[in-house]
């Protein structure tokens, strides 16, 4: 490409990419991806970014064209790959000047000079380094953000590198930059805290900058930054109360105090007995800023909760534990634990223990309103795996169940006080009291394990509890029976029975209403199905609680999933003893599930495994077997035909061998929504047992209702697969030793024959529409049929066709346009996700999104224009003249 008139032919290009117009910005785009692996198309687009004078937009998408381009053609070994001389001179134009004024595209071309070196240096590129560092102790303010800004993207590229060389090369890259770029953010930090004393607040923003990424250069490297880092950070606190919240200083300030946190834990995290000395005032920091009034009005939720996760990590930490035998201990784990014991002493401990559930346990005002306003979204907020680490309330509740657990002594005689200054009723017009309520029986739950002998549970129970439950108001009752399931499992069997069921009885109740509400539930029932494993009928009882939850949360149950697929896989596995008391509950909560799912899962197409062995008990739970095998198919037609067809196919053929005629219904009906769902793959999946579909109607199969299933399944073969069922009809002409034309004249008849035996209108339409697919047609058999087929025809379109008063025009009544939410009033449940899933999938079934008024007259137009006027008038005289009559009544207007 010649440079000279390149740069204008590529700038007008990537002006045009930048349009809103489809019609100019699809033609630039198709020019600019051919120029990509032209010679000199970089330079260019080099040239056009470094032109401060260009259109933003235009300077951003050469970057990004450029940064694409080093992805695809920079090694060496890459096809269309630049040459080194190429290479050379955009290496050298990229480090040319650090002077980009706007941020975003400075950000990018970052990121971009750090692609570069990831592959290049510092073999190719030995400059790069040496031309940052000057740039960076520059004066030029913005020269020295940029190059730092550069600095910081190369070296985390460069360390992320994992080639044992690799790896080597970096190492003594940061021992020649370390001590510089801790000396540079100390530098800037000391002069963000000298310019908001000074009220500079704009100099004091880009000191700010400049420290975080300093800081971040200095993360990447090593740790021994800590011990200054600790007299920093409660600098920040102290220069914090000088900045307002409406500051544009605050939120850089926040990103530094959580940074400092995060090497912090970092530290903690990766080298626990090198942090032991700083476990002293790590403590005392956050303690202070989290537990006493100093964090007042400078700490914010981020922050209090890297420092919980501080004082939990530091409290939990094994290293920091003595052996069981002392002398057995390491001399370092010794050391830990005084230091630890000397810190969390009785009042400090008392201290952190009620603030914790008197302060940070209440519910807050907008957790409340969540909880009114949209109960879903309260309910479904992540609180499992390891949300602990990153949001205030689960890391609270973790926080608590520690030191509770490792100072039990100390904080049991705490919550015990606190549990008895509210005893009795309290009143529903005294919110502080109810919430004050609602926090420390959440305490107690959460500790229940450690409570176990200081509380008699049943008598609390009994006089406390359920006293409580009787209250009237809303909300009350909710609070009290999800503690009382806190506490149950502490009761004897037959109470949890009792308990169980009435929980069951409220959860079936107030159906979605208990989604606020399922927070408890979820963290303790996996407790009581582990500790009941020697009492089967108490799992059964666990096991009905879990289908009213499931049809309670909908498809929010999906986050039960890591409890309750184990579940029912255990309780539906007949290979374990306990499914001869589980089974039967097991099926009803698979099934529940399946139908409330948003979507499949691995591990939810996993436990079908167990089908197999359940079809060939051929058991009372057969209906329900057949319920799941469908449920699948409408969650997810081709990931389950794929895996388990095959099997499911045997398991039908063992089973159409010896069963009555509701089950060889049941039976087919699973072919007939596989072929509804999946034309294609349900036909192929299941083509072994077609052959006896199809003899079935040829034979005349005298029970109305298996034909009637028999022939919706050929319907839907010959409507919406008729390439599947040519071959069908020679496989079969050839096994009865038929002409093809013989047998589908057969086919016809007795379909035309037994009609009355489809009662559904679905069905009915079904077939007039599957016979009319056959036309036009030039075969003899089919025009000797026509009269039959016209006289099911105008049948089912009595069936389904509605006269509109006003016009005398007829309407196809089962025709869908588009999917509604329906309007429930507050005593209708909501429809479940396969319910959904039903409604969309009409939406593409012909029986719904054709109209038989119209196809009818389509099809019987084409068969005139194959026949002419002649030969079709002759093909209709063999149509009952009434017939007639009453089809073009239908037809009139078209």
């Amino acid at each position: 490409m010649d440079m000279d008139s390149a740069s204008s032919v590529v700038l007008q290009a990537l002006t045009q990419a930048t349009s809103q117009d489809t019609a100019v910005l699809k033609p630039a785009e198709e020019q600019l991806r051919q120029w990509e692996t032209q010679p000199g198309f970089y330079s260019v687009l080099l040239n056009i970014f470094n032109n401060h004078m260009l259109d933003v937009n235009v300077r951003w998408l050469a970057v990004l064209y450029f940064k694409n381009g080093i992805d695809r053609y920079w090694r060496r070994v890459a096809p269309h790959a630049l040459s080194e001389e190429e290479k050379t001179s955009l290496r050298a134009g990229l480090i040319t000047n650090f002077n980009e004024p706007v941020n975003q595209i400075a950000t990018q071309i970052a990121v971009l000079i750090a692609k570069v070196a990831r592959l290049d240096c510092p073999r190719q590129w030995p400059e790069l380094i040496p031309i940052l560092l000057e740039s960076v102790k520059g004066q030029d303010g913005l020269q020295q953000h940029r190059a730092l800004l550069t600095f910081y993207h190369v070296t985390k590229t460069l360390a992320s590198k994992r080639l044992a060389q690799d790896r080597r090369l970096f190492q003594d890259l940061a021992s020649g930059i370390y001590s510089f770029a801790c000396s540079l953010w100390s530098h800037h930090t000391d002069c963000f805290l000298q310019q908001i004393y000074a009220r500079d607040e704009a100099a004091a923003l880009s000191s700010l900058e400049r420290t975080l990424l300093s800081l971040k250069e200095c993360c990447m490297y090593l740790f021994s930054v800590i011990m200054v880092l600790m007299n920093r950070l409660h600098g920040c606190f102290v220069s914090g109360r000088q900045v307002g919240s409406d500051s544009t200083c605050r939120e850089k300030l926040e990103k530094t105090i959580i940074l400092y946190t995060k090497v912090l834990l970092d530290f903690l995290e990766y080298h626990p007995c090198a942090f032991i000395p700083l476990i002293q005032r790590s403590l005392e920091f956050a303690v202070t800023y989290v537990f006493t009034p100093a964090g007042e009005g400078v700490t914010f939720e981020r922050f209090i909760v890297q420092c919980m996760n501080l004082i939990k990590m530091i409290v939990k930490n094994d290293a920091y534990k003595p052996a069981k035998n002392i002398d057995d201990s390491k001399p370092e784990s010794l050391e830990a634990h005084k230091i630890k014991t000397a810190f969390f002493t009785h009042p400090t401990l008392t201290e952190i223990g009620r603030r914790l559930v008197s302060h940070y346990f209440l519910l807050t005002e907008e957790e409340l309103a969540m909880w009114e306003e949209d109960p879903e979204s309260f309910a479904v907020e992540e609180t499992g795996g390891d949300s602990w680490k990153y949001s205030l309330r689960p890391c609270t509740e973790v926080l608590f169940l520690d030191i509770f657990h490792n100072y039990s002594q100390t904080l049991t005689p705490v919550l015990l006080d606190m549990v008895q200054n509210l005893q009795g009723p309290t009143s529903v017009e005294d919110s502080v009291q109810l919430l004050m309520k609602d926090a420390v029986y959440n305490a107690v739950g959460l500790a229940a394990y450690e409570l176990f002998d200081n509380v008699d549970f049943d008598q609390w129970f009994k006089n406390q509890l359920l006293g409580e439950l009787q209250v009237s108001h809303h909300r009350y009752p909710f609070y009290c029976f999800l503690y009382i399931f806190c506490f149950f499992f502490f009761f004897e069997c037959d109470t949890k029975m009792q308990v169980l069921h009435v929980i069951s009885c409220v959860i079936e109740r107030v159906n979605i209403q208990i989604r606020p509400y399922v927070g408890c539930l979820v963290q303790y029932l996996p407790l009581l199905w582990k500790q009941s494993e020697e009492h089967n009928m108490l799992r059964c009882a666990i096991l009905t609680t879990l289908i009213h939850l499931v049809q309670g949360l909908g498809a929010e149950s999906k986050n039960l999933y890591p409890f309750l697929l184990p579940v029912i896989q255990l309780s539906t596995d007949v290979s374990q003893p306990p499914h001869v008391y589980l089974l039967e509950d097991g099926l009803e909560l698979w099934l529940v599930t399946l139908e409330n799912s948003p979507a499949i899962t691995p591990e939810l197409l996993r436990i079908f495994q167990n089908m197999s062995a359940l079809l060939e008990l051929s058991s009372e739970n057969l209906r329900t077997c057949f319920q799941i095998v469908n449920a699948y198919i409408y969650l997810s037609a081709t990931e389950f035909l794929q895996n388990y067809a095959e099997s499911l196919c045997r398991s039908f053929c063992d089973l159409l061998k010896d069963i009555t005629n509701e089950g060889q219904v049941q039976v087919l009906k699973v072919v007939e929504i596989a072929l509804k769902v999946s034309p294609i793959l349900g036909a192929h999946m299941f083509q072994p047992l077609l052959p006896a579909v199809f003899r079935g109607i040829v034979d005349g199969e005298r029970y109305p209702v298996v034909m009637s299933t028999y022939l919706g399944i050929m319907g839907r073969v010959l409507l919406q697969n008729s390439s599947f069922f040519s071959s069908l009809l020679s496989q079969m002409a050839s096994e009865c030793n038929q002409e093809m034309d013989q047998l589908l004249g057969n086919v016809i008849e007795m379909w035309v024959d037994r009609m009355d035996n489809i009662t559904q209108p679905e069905r009915r339409k079904l077939s007039s529409l599957a016979l009319l697919s056959l036309l036009p047609s030039d075969n003899s058999v089919i025009q000797d049929k026509f009269c039959g087929i016209i006289n099911i025809c105008v049948e089912a379109l009595h069936d389904v066709m509605t006269e509109d008063p006003e016009t005398g025009t007829f309407k196809d009544c089962m025709l869908m346009s588009h999917f509604e939410e329906p309007k429930l009033s507050d005593d209708e449940e909501p429809p479940t996700e396969q319910d959904k899933r039903k409604k969309l999938l009409a939406l593409e079934d012909p029986v719904h999104s054709v109209s038989l008024q119209q196809f009818v007259y389509e099809k019987l137009k084409a068969q005139q224009a194959l026949m002419g006027d002649q030969g079709f008038g002759v093909l209709m005289e063999t149509v009952d003249t009434e017939l007639v009559r009453q089809l073009q009544e239908f037809l009139q207007g078209l």
